[in-house]
C-alpha cells in the first residue's frame, strides 16, 4: 500500500531534532510520497536540503503563502518567478487568502494569489490553495482566473458541501486532513456525498494533527488515522482509498 501525503511541511523547525526518525515512521506506515509546500524565500534552502536527502520521495512546490504577503510581497513574488524559471517544481503553492490572523493585506493577498495562478498556468502546474476564513475571497479570484489551465488542490478543505462542489467546479481536488477526524470538524457529515475521485490525503504536518493526537505536533505517519476515518466514511478498505487517492495525486502533480 502506497500512501501519498499531498501537503506536509517536512522542513519545519518542529522536526529539527528527529527528522530522520519521523520520516522513517512515515515510511514504515506506507507513506512513500510527500508533496512539500513553500512558505516564503527564507525556507527555500531548507526545502532543497530536504529534497536532496530524500530525492525519491520528496516533491517540492514553489509559492508565497498568504500569511507571508506583507509590504515586500512583490520582491517575494519575483523570487518565486525566478525559481520557477530555474528548475522543476510540482505545483505553485501554497497560495491563497488567509483572513484568520490579519486582514490588513487582503488586497495584496488576492493580487499575489491571482499572480501566482497565472504563473502556474504559464508552467502548466497545479496550484495548492490555502484558505482560512476566506472562502468568498478565494472564490472571487478563482472565478476571475477560471478556465483552461486552472487545476489543483484545495488544501485543508473545511467548508460546506456547497463550498466543496464549488471548489470542485474550479477543477480542484479536496485536500482532506486531520480536521475530518475532529468531533466538531463537520466535513465528516457530508464527505460521503463527494466522490473519492475528488479527494487527496494530506497531513499539513506539523499542524492540525488528527485525533487522537490533536493539539500535539503532527507528522506524516499520522495520515493513517485520516485514512482510517475515510475508510469508515466511505465504507471501503483503507488499501483501496490509499490507491485511489494516490492515483488522484498523480493526476494532479504528474508524478
Amino acid at each position: 500500500m502506497i500512501i501519498t501525503d499531498t501537503h506536509t511541511h517536512l522542513y519545519s523547525e518542529a522536526f529539527e531534532e528527529d527528522r530522520a526518525e519521523m520520516m522513517q515512521r512515515a515510511f514504515d506506515q506506507g507513506v512513500k510520497r510527500f508533496f512539500v509546500p513553500a512558505i516564503d524565500s527564507t525556507y527555500i534552502k531548507s526545502m532543497l536540503d530536504l529534497e536532496a536527502g530524500y530525492p525519491e520521495n520528496v516533491f517540492l512546490m514553489m509559492g508565497l503563502h498568504p500569511t507571508h504577503v506583507k509590504e515586500n510581497y512583490k520582491a517575494e513574488l519575483a523570487i518565486v518567478e525566478e525559481w520557477l524559471a530555474k528548475r522543476k517544481f510540482y505545483a505553485v503553492g501554497e497560495i491563497g487568502v488567509d483572513l484568520y490572523w490579519d486582514k490588513t493585506f487582503l488586497k495584496e493577498q488576492q493580487e499575489a494569489f491571482a499572480h501566482q495562478i497565472r504563473l502556474a498556468k504559464k508552467y502548466q502546474l497545479p496550484i495548492v490553495i490555502h484558505c482560512r476564513d476566506a472562502f468568498d475571497e478565494v472564490f472571487e479570484v478563482l472565478e476571475q482566473e477560471k478556465g483552461e489551465g486552472l487545476f489543483g488542490i484545495f488544501h485543508c478543505f473545511t467548508g460546506t458541501m456547497e463550498q466543496a462542489q464549488k471548489a470542485i467546479s474550479y477543477n480542484m481536488k479536496l485536500g482532506i486532513g486531520g480536521v475530518v477526524t475532529f468531533k466538531n470538524g463537520k466535513i465528516d457529515q457530508f464527505l460521503h456525498n463527494v466522490g473519492l475521485k475528488h479527494i487527496v490525503l494530506e497531513t499539513d504536518a506539523p499542524y492540525l494533527a488528527p485525533t487522537p493526537y490533536r493539539g500535539k505536533r503532527n507528522e506524516s505517519s499520522y495520515i493513517v488515522n485520516i485514512l482510517q476515518k475515510l475508510s469508515s466514511i466511505y465504507g471501503m478498505p483503507e488499501e483501496e482509498i490509499a490507491e485511489i487517492t494516490t492515483k488522484n495525486s498523480k493526476d494532479i502533480f504528474g508524478i
